[in-house]
């Protein structure tokens, strides 16, 4: 990121920046109580906030952010300081020194955090400006950012990368260990290391709302699969690259009539296919063993899922043919919420901003007619609210308490004939 930059978008999107009044005030120090500079407190936060965000910038120096951004012909705010303090003390932004090491133990980083907290009180703005400082916000971003790209190529609750393509994912280790951090305080992350000949990083990441359960051998072994992968595939570029320069080399020598050197660079050629054969079958061969232990666990997802599914079903007394109905009840349901929604499309929304009453109770009637369709035949089902069906759907005074009813009623069926449906097929099945 260059000191241009930063002040081109600056001037973007502060419109009176080199208004030269207006700055002056900016850029005096804080004076009086608080209530008086909130709002150049809260105008330097956002915009300190706004470029690390447009420039993605996670980690940064605070000698940085005081020297370089905002540097008017060798002009700095006077302020800056104390906003750098009121944001450190308020959340917006930690030290890096503050980061909880993800290779100590859980009671090592919560010991950290504490001594964390009893510290923030006592730091002071010179200490402050001495360290790199990381914004919290963008932190966060950036781990739910990590956190999704790995859930797109694992279904699984939980996943192991190596520390090198979490620096990859994160763009840098700087950055990877912001957000490491993050997701070890938040028991979404663990670390893995295995020394043997090679000394080897990685990751068991949580990919959903729970904590990451405790690490297994099966996770050590599959970190060392993984890093073996990632491993072949390097080998597998530079053999490619070398392949490449042979052949170009190869060519330029038949042009200019070479024939010993075009000899010379086509055993190298030969050698290079060779070795990427070798290569590429090693490393075909450590995927499947990837692919047999994610089958593995797939099976295990599946039979946890029809144990749970069979429960369910012994629990609230459905029979075989219920199911059955109740999966009929879910497409035909599917099929009327469909037609339910086109006719409110054609509508163009005056189903809810029409003020004649007896428009109101058409649409509202009309919603309904979708509901019954879903409740039809069903009306003992131990999860149906029969509350909802002795309501008085033509009143206008409760339209928006019934609406949202209506959709709380279609959710639940939804969610419940779905779940014990589907896991009841794969018991049978």
């Amino acid at each position: 990121m260059s000191f241009s930059g930063v002040i081109e978008y600056i001037e973007k999107e502060v419109p009176d920046w080199n208004d030269g009044v207006i700055a002056t005030a900016r850029y005096k120090a804080f004076s009086g109580q608080r209530s008086d500079w909130e709002p150049k407190f809260q105008f330097w936060r956002d915009l300190i906030l706004q470029i690390a965000r447009h420039f993605d910038l996670l980690v940064v120096h605070s000698s940085q952010i005081k020297n370089e951004w905002f540097n008017r012909g060798g002009l700095t705010p006077l302020c800056l300081d104390h906003v750098l303090f009121l944001m450190y003390n308020e959340g917006d932004i930690v030290r890096s020194s503050d980061l909880v090491d993800p290779t100590s133990g859980r009671v090592s980083q919560l010991f950290k955090r504490v001594r964390n907290l009893m510290v923030r009180g006592r730091a002071t703005s010179e200490v402050l400006l001495k360290d790199h400082v990381i914004f919290t916000t963008l932190v966060k971003d950036k781990a739910a950012e990590v956190v999704k790209l790995l859930s797109e190529s694992h279904w699984t609750s939980s996943c192991v990368i190596t520390m090198k393509k979490f620096k990859d994912m994160c763009g840098g280790p700087d950055e990877a260990s912001a957000v490491l951090s993050h997701l070890s305080g938040c028991w979404k992350a663990q670390y893995l290391s295995i020394n043997n000949k090679e000394f080897i990083e990685g990751l068991k990441v949580s990919l959903s709302s729970t904590v990451v359960s405790s690490v297994s051998s099966l996770d050590y072994d599959v970190l060392h699969l993984i890093w073996t992968t990632e491993k072949l595939q390097q080998q597998l570029d530079v053999i490619d690259r070398r392949y490449e320069m042979s052949r170009k080399s190869a060519l330029a020598s038949l042009q200019s009539g070479n024939k010993k050197v075009a000899l010379k660079h086509a055993r190298q050629l030969k050698l290079a296919t060779e070795s990427r054969e070798k290569c590429t079958s090693l490393l075909n061969r450590v995927e499947e063993v990837l692919n047999v232990i994610a089958n593995v666990e797939s099976t295990k997802k599946v039979s946890e899922a029809i144990q749970i599914g069979a429960q369910a079903i012994k629990k609230n007394q459905i029979s075989v043919e219920e199911v059955q109905l109740c999966l009929e009840e879910l497409e035909d349901s599917i099929d009327s919420q469909k037609q339910v929604e086109k006719v409110l499309e054609a509508s163009n929304g005056s189903v809810f901003l029409s003020k004649d009453d007896n428009n109101i109770t058409q649409n509202v009637n009309l919603v309904a007619m979708g509901l019954s369709l879903f409740c039809q035949n069903r009306p003992t089902s131990p999860f149906f609210p029969h509350h909802l069906l002795s309501q008085n759907w033509t009143t206008s005074s409760s339209l928006s308490t019934q609406w949202v009813e209506i959709s709380y009623v279609k959710t639940l069926g939804l969610r419940l004939f779905h779940g014990i449906g589907l896991n009841y097929l794969y018991e049978i099945g």
